[in-house]
């Protein structure tokens, strides 16, 4: 059995709000629950009492009540949640309107500034004005282009509080990138920043944006927020204007919230675009708003005295995560730029400035501190600190041996998985758990997960599939541009009909710990961050020397790297200068994490009889392992070519 490397002390952990919960369900339910697990498997055996149990434990703002819960807590896709009810998720997370302080921006500029929650809800306010004095109404699409900045949110806020639809992309990204995902949503309007700063180096934004902003007609109006200059010249800029002008100046009216259904749109997220596009997946209002708060406030034990930090971007799940722990009226850090500009505490010197008491990352972060010998513990004052969080790809045991001995000996390392298809988690952390080495505390409450095995059997201590057998309110609405539903089923349910199948290789055990061994299929994941091939391949191909490639993840120092095969046209040879160049493009078309770590030629690329690439049985040849369904490929032989190759082991 695992190690146990932290436990909570049995007076506090009596405190959290989990125990309050638990309690709270003995009194309504009658039950005598002592333990997490009991309640767990109450929470997922009891669907519609359960999840109407964290509706008011919550304490949900909403103007019209339900008549249900849900209709079928089996049918998935499909059920319904919380019907005939009327919600809005921005007053939700506007609750408190107080001098408490509600944002704290940190950028490598070192120009640092905070909003009060009475200043953000002015800005809201001020922002939700103008969107609509322009015409913006429920079910558009409002996007941002933005760093890691108090406007993004903002913005955000001010859409949902009108019922129009929110959908972001980091600046990092290429313009095919951006192109990929924003031209099927149509949107409206578009914030953007002028530039932003990573490594102490200034990146100009608004150059991609000119050409962003050429393929996609839909734009009515081009927000822009100065960052890396006080006064852009935003000329270039067609129908643009400033953050500061676009706002609403003197006074203006009361904030209105739009009563909306519970499973109104709220959030367009994508896919990583394995397969081609990525997938504009459609995430709810009271979905989100119910999951998280559990999430925030019963597996994370997030108060209003907390000041939460997670380092992320605004293309990442993490960040709608982080921004509903307004709804809990925290403090919230947000930080913009490299996690080790100038040196590798920046992190760490900030969270000893805000006194941070719940620090999220990725598990690359993590490792990179052991890597690069920092010593946050020694070298700073974390006693406000209480929850570590990593995401992004499984956290090594090694890592947690790191956490326990250079960063806090008292802190609840919360290991957590899920995904943005349901923008939130299945496996997270527990605050009246012990923390076992390697593993992931528990399952979430409500979240009937399991390993299923290859005949899809569900499985303790053995590798499986994480399914889940039970619908949850926070699955996708629909996929966008998906009138008869297929992409959505086939996204998740075709391998399990009525059981929602993630792509994640498992463990749970005894104790009801989980282990993540990555994921089951071919999306690639340097450094925590999920890239569909599709992306890089409409790159490459493009190239005239380059008759066809493929792209797999190898295994490599606690992370995956990037490989990318290329098969040449006739008379054509990977050179130095050609090399260089793919890396180029690759990095300006898609993102710094897309680039290859090792681009290597081969005479022929496998393929399945019906014409698609076979990345996974590849990545199962790079590691070592036999291929046992050659019969489905057009040119079988091809296999051979990928075994023992010297260059993947430097």
């Amino acid at each position: 059995m695992s190690n146990i490397l932290w436990k909570p002390d049995p007076d506090t952990a009596a405190k959290t709000q989990l125990a309050e919960f638990q309690s709270y369900i003995n009194n309504t339910f009658s039950k005598k629950f002592k333990t997490y697990s009991e309640l767990h498997n109450w929470s997922v055996e009891n669907s519609g009492p359960f999840w109407e149990s964290i509706w008011n434990f919550m304490n949900i703002l909403s103007t019209h009540p339900y008549a249900q819960v849900v209709d079928d807590p089996k049918k998935m896709p499909g059920a319904k949640w919380f019907i005939d009810s009327k919600l809005n998720f921005a007053e939700n997370l506007l609750r408190f309107r107080d001098d408490h302080t509600a944002l704290v921006f940190y950028g490598e500029d070192q120009i640092r500034f905070s909003l009060t929650y009475k200043e953000l809800y002015k800005s809201v306010a001020k922002c939700a004005f103008a969107l609509k004095e322009m015409g913006i109404q429920k079910g558009d699409r409002v996007t941002g282009f933005m760093p890691n900045r108090p406007e993004t949110i903002i913005a955000m806020l001010a859409t949902a509080s009108i019922g129009a639809i929110w959908s972001s992309s980091s600046p990092d990204f290429g313009i095919k990138g951006v192109l990929d995902r924003f031209t099927q949503i149509e949107p409206k309007v578009l914030f953007a920043a002028n530039g932003y700063f990573y490594s102490g180096k200034s990146f100009d934004s608004l150059e991609k944006l000119a050409g962003i902003l050429d393929q996609l007609p839909s734009v009515e109006k081009v927000v822009i927020v100065p960052y890396t200059e006080e006064q852009p010249d935003i000329s270039r800029i067609d129908n643009s204007i400033l953050f500061s002008d676009f706002l609403a100046d003197g006074d203006i009216p009361e904030l209105i919230f739009e009563p909306l259904p519970f499973d109104h749109p709220l959030y367009i997220m994508y896919s990583s675009g394995t397969t081609g596009l990525p997938k504009s997946i459609v995430h709810g209002a009271g979905g989100t708003l119910l999951q998280h708060l559990k999430e925030l406030r019963l597996h994370t034990d997030l108060r209003r005295e907390d000041t939460i930090f997670y380092f992320t971007t605004c293309g990442w799940m993490m960040w709608n995560w982080l921004v509903t722990s307004l709804a809990v009226g925290s403090t919230l850090v947000l930080y913009d730029g490299s996690p080790f500009y100038p040196d590798g505490n920046a992190l760490w010197k900030m969270a000893d400035e805000c006194g941070i008491s719940v620090f999220g990352t990725s598990a690359k972060y993590i490792s990179a501190c052991e890597q690069f010998d920092i010593h946050p513990g020694r070298d700073h004052d974390l006693s406000k600190l209480r929850a570590i969080l990593s995401t992004g790809s499984p956290l090594v045991e090694e890592s947690f041996d790191y956490v326990y001995n250079e960063i806090k000996r008292d802190v609840q390392l919360s290991s957590i998985s899920g995904g943005t298809d349901i923008v939130s988690c299945f496996a997270l952390g527990n605050p009246t758990l012990p923390v076992y080495r390697g593993e992931l505390q528990c399952c979430g409450l409500g979240m009937d997960v399991h390993a299923y095995d290859f005949e899809g059997k569900s499985v303790k201590n053995e590798k499986g599939e994480l399914v889940c057998r039970s619908a949850f309110p926070s699955m996708p609405v629909y996929f966008w541009n998906d009138p008869s539903g297929d992409k959505y089923y086939n996204a998740y349910f075709a391998e399990y009909p009525g059981i929602w199948h993630h792509g994640d290789f498992i463990t749970i055990n005894d104790h009801d710990g989980v282990q993540i061994f990555g994921r089951s299929d071919a999306t690639l994941n340097p450094g925590g961050v999920r890239i569909g091939t599709a992306e890089i391949y409409r790159v490459v191909e493009a190239f005239p020397e380059i008759a066809d490639s493929l792209v797999v993840g190898q295994r490599w120092e606690d992370d995956e790297r990037v490989i990318l095969f290329l098969k040449m046209n006739d008379s054509h040879s990977l050179t130095e200068q050609l090399e260089k160049k793919l890396k180029t493009t690759i990095r300006s078309q898609c993102s710094p994490r897309h680039v290859p770590a090792k681009i290597l030629t081969i005479n022929d690329i496998p393929y399945t009889i019906n014409g698609k690439k076979v990345e996974v049985a590849i990545k199962k040849i790079i590691h070592g392992q036999e291929v046992l369904n050659r019969d489905a490929l057009a040119n079988p032989e091809s296999l051979d070519l990928y075994k023992n190759l010297e260059e993947l082991n430097t």
